[in-house]
């Protein structure tokens, strides 16, 4: 049983790395160290493991059934813990959803099926209905449905049916462009059972928050949990002097984050957890390969620029 009860994904979110040893194999010392030191943030609502930035796509269901026990040991009595749900087909996404109410998951990121691209998604939405209805009759957890911005986005029209048609969604972790960014703030978070918008735009995260999203859910937030904290405060209370500031610091950071190529975003946050000394190692599994020094360099100048330190973000008072 999940241990924060009737728990509704809103807020600041950050999405936890996943530590790797030499020979790829999990380092869960590190791995905890992580998880405590993000844990700790003021102000953050939960912590999403299994995910995009752990290397979901790397690892196996024992993996990821071992990521969310260690998980659920280092900070599940602090925080609620999303888990992801990474699947081509519906019935391992159950299986998956199954083992992580079990282990004590207090929600489910639900990441679209590869099998729905190819236009499947756009032309025959019962696809998005199918998939998150076999989720929902395997657990009684809150969902969040992953909106990406390429071909396996829903359309609004799908995701209004999916909000009415399966109650355990509760939010959108949105990764959509800004006009439909928009549109997903206004109709979702409206509705008669209202959905939130939690902004995985972290390249422009003030311009999202200022549209109106009630969270975020940013893999980011492995490094800059505490900005990230700062900006939603101060748009929250319409201090957007506070606000600018601390987004003209979260530049620097997301910029060398979200530089091309765009997959290496979460391999550049690691070799930013050790620069920052927050990490013995920043190792990937392949298909990711290790990134050219110079790059490194400039990920550290970055975290220089951004204000941070291994204790975390300088100008975090600014926004207390």
């Amino acid at each position: 049983m999940a241990a924060f009860k009737d728990y509704t994904p809103a807020g600041v979110i950050p999405a936890a790395i996943l530590a790797f040893d030499e020979d790829f194999g999990i380092n869960e010392a590190e791995t905890r160290r992580h998880l405590s030191f993000v844990a700790a943030t003021d102000g953050i609502s939960a912590v999403t493991v299994n995910g995009h930035s752990s290397e979901i796509h790397a690892c196996s269901f024992d993996e990821q059934r071992a990521i969310l026990d260690v998980a659920m040991d280092e900070i599940g009595d602090a925080v609620p813990l999303i888990n992801g749900v990474y699947a081509d087909g519906s019935h391992e996404a159950a299986k998956i959803a199954k083992m992580a109410e079990a282990g004590g998951a207090s929600a489910l990121l639900c990441f679209p099926p590869h099998s729905m691209g190819m236009g499947g998604i756009r032309h025959r939405p019962e696809m998005a209905l199918a998939h998150f209805k076999t989720i929902a009759d395997a657990t009684d957890l809150p969902l969040i449905v992953f909106q990406y911005g390429d071909e396996l986005a829903y359309s609004l029209d799908t995701l209004v049916q999916l909000a009415e048609e399966v109650p355990s969604i509760k939010a959108v972790k949105d990764w959509s462009p800004p006009q439909a960014h928009a549109r997903h703030i206004q109709v979702l978070q409206n509705l008669p059972r209202p959905v939130n918008i939690l902004s995985t735009n972290s390249s422009w995260l003030l311009s999202s928050l200022v549209m109106g999203a009630n969270g975020l859910l940013s893999g980011a937030g492995s490094v800059i949990a505490d900005m990230q904290v700062a900006l939603f405060r101060s748009v929250q209370s319409d201090d957007l002097t506070t606000a600018r500031e601390v987004a003209g610091r979260m530049w620097h950071a997301t910029e060398a984050f979200y530089a091309d190529p765009f997959g290496d975003m979460h391999n550049r946050m690691k070799e930013a957890l050790v620069h920052l000394g927050r990490q013995d190692r920043a190792v990937v599994r392949p298909p990711l390969v290790k990134l050219p020094d110079a790059e490194i360099a400039r990920i550290g100048e970055a975290m220089t620029s951004a204000g941070l330190t291994r204790e975390g973000f300088e100008l975090r008072q600014a926004a207390e």
